[in-house]
């Protein structure tokens, strides 16, 4: 709903936020993440190294 929502103006964007998070927090799952803390500041550093020359 949010991700390939479209929305257009800013109230309708956050009531589908809101209903998001309700229907969420019925059934929640606990954040599991998929990548060492080394492979996401390897990557960090490459997004940072490729964007560092952007006039």
């Amino acid at each position: 709903m949010i991700r390939r929502g479209a929305h257009k103006n800013v109230q309708a964007l956050e009531a589908d936020i809101r209903t998001w998070v309700k229907n969420w927090n019925e059934d929640p799952k606990p954040f599991i993440w998929t990548k060492a803390a080394e492979e996401i500041l390897d990557s960090l550093a490459r997004f940072c190294r490729r964007i560092s020359g952007a006039g």
